[in-house]
């Protein structure tokens, strides 16, 4: 993909982002991805019905009346956004491939993050970390995360194929010092990661996005038909009209998806679902998760 269709494409995405924000995310997003705490403000007169424990001494003993200090939450996050690029996000047999919902969630979550003033970060990854940008504040840093998501969107631009998400959580260990929202996005074909994710949970504030495509779901009968796996490039010849096969496929991809979400809820992991059906298919299980979380916290 040349420059300019990767801007043009970065304008697209901002403007069909923008109004999702303004109307949807930015609310809940502020409700639930909470500051560092509470900061020192100002000093202003008591009055009746202040806590008695915010008096300053040292002032009211200056002024001759009583004083007491105003906190105000520590509202900036450091966003993390930790996107799986590998050969199985091109894939959709919706409107969609998997790794074009991927960007746009990642827009949707960036724009919704400088809204309130976070900065935002980026680990591109396959089997290796393709490309990492340090967090930054702005709309102008958000359209170069968006433009290196695009670019990466092309295979050509990918060195590797398949997906190591251990590697990416123990390089974000290794370059993010603060406690940090990360928002990691996969389809999960993937193992090993299981330690690594703990360690990242303890020290971050982690939501996993999994994104399925319905296909990789349940098999439709047609007949005879090569299956290639993305990654590896293991050519397989099926049929789909096997009640055995059948059978084996769903039963092996719920076994697959519980287990998955079991690891999760065991680790105190907040993961969203996302299948892969219709326009915008991420926008209500983030509504749901939202309200899910402000629940919680409230």
């Amino acid at each position: 993909m040349e420059l300019k269709e990767i801007l043009k494409q970065v304008k697209a995405i901002e403007i069909q982002t923008r109004g999702m924000v303004n109307d949807v995310f930015s609310g809940e997003y502020h409700s639930v991805f909470k500051g560092r705490g509470m900061e020192f403000s100002e000093v202003r007169e008591y009055q009746i019905g202040d806590d008695i424990r915010t008096i300053d001494w040292n002032v009211s003993a200056r002024m001759g009346h009583p004083f007491v200090k105003v906190f105000e939450e520590e509202r900036e996050l450091t966003v993390m956004l930790l996107v799986d690029i590998s050969s199985s996000g091109f894939f959709g047999t919706q409107k969609q491939m998997k790794g074009e919902i991927a960007i746009e969630m990642c827009a949707l979550l960036a724009f919704s993050a400088i809204k309130n003033n976070d900065k935002v970060g980026l680990i591109i990854f396959t089997d290796r970390i393709e490309k990492f940008i340090p967090p930054k504040k702005g709309r102008t840093h958000v359209q170069r995360v968006l433009r290196e998501l695009l670019y990466y969107a092309d295979p050509e631009h990918i060195k590797g194929k398949g997906t190591d998400i251990r590697a990416a959580l123990e390089y974000l260990s290794r370059i993010t010092t603060r406690r940090s929202v990360v928002f990691l996005i996969s389809d999960f074909m993937s193992s090993g990661y299981e330690k690594a994710l703990q360690i990242a949970n303890k020290k971050h504030d982690v939501v996993v996005f999994s994104i399925t495509d319905p296909r990789e779901m349940s098999m439709p009968d047609v007949g005879f038909i090569e299956l290639e796996d993305a990654e590896t490039g293991e050519i397989l010849l099926v049929d789909t009209g096997s009640e055995v096969f059948q059978h084996d496929f769903t039963q092996n991809t719920q076994s697959e998806r519980l287990k998955r979400d079991k690891l999760f809820r065991s680790m105190n992991v907040d993961f969203v679902d996302i299948l892969a059906r219709g326009q915008q298919p991420y926008v209500e299980p983030l509504i749901k998760f939202f309200k899910m979380r402000a629940r919680r916290f409230r």
